[in-house]
């Protein structure tokens, strides 16, 4: 039997059931939000699931600026490195807390590809904008302040930009939402 697109349910068993307040509808406490509308998201949880994310990023995108720049590659290729070990590096972040759940390999890592790409790749593009737009950082060397101060910049940078975005895929019960499904 299909639902009407607002019709509200009762949660069913080990479900969350949302709130008065989660669904707008003061009378209809014990329900959970309608099916396809999560409800609003918060700021808190949306930069832990920034945090998170970043973490990975940060850890794979100094590596990756730390190894082309000691190898004395071009920037396009230390750029790339960097980018390619930041998602990397962000998704065994999430595949490793969700096989902690008990999740399978292939589950996990798809979990991982749902809940962090777009997260990512905002914070790639913007890091690696900064980087790219600051005058002098694509030549700094590791030996430079210049090299860890604009690294450092571009990743506030990054969480800041990406938290909002975070917080509109967790609200839409997408993102990190994902993620928290794998929790107990």
């Amino acid at each position: 039997m299909e639902r009407a697109p607002h019709e509200h349910r009762t949660a069913a068993p080990g479900e969350r059931g949302g709130a008065p307040e989660a669904t707008g509808h003061p009378d209809h406490a014990g329900h959970a939000p309608p099916a396809g509308h999560p409800g609003p998201a918060g700021w808190a949880p949306a930069a832990r699931a920034t945090l998170h994310c970043l973490t990975g990023c940060a850890v794979g995108e100094i590596l990756g600026m730390v190894i082309g720049t000691a190898l004395n590659w071009h920037n396009v290729p230390t750029m790339i490195l960097a980018i390619v070990l930041a998602f990397v590096f962000g998704y065994a972040l999430t595949v490793r807390g969700v096989l902690a759940a008990g999740v399978g390999f292939r589950a996990a890592l798809r979990v991982a590809l749902a809940a962090d790409t777009l997260s990512i790749a905002v914070m790639e593009l913007i890091d690696n904008g900064v980087i790219a737009l600051w005058p002098s950082a694509m030549d700094a060397q590791l030996s430079d302040a210049l090299f860890w101060g604009v690294l450092a910049a571009s990743l506030v940078l990054a969480f800041v930009v990406t938290t909002p975005v975070n917080k509109w895929m967790i609200g839409r019960g997408k993102g990190h939402a994902v993620v928290h499904r794998y929790h107990h």
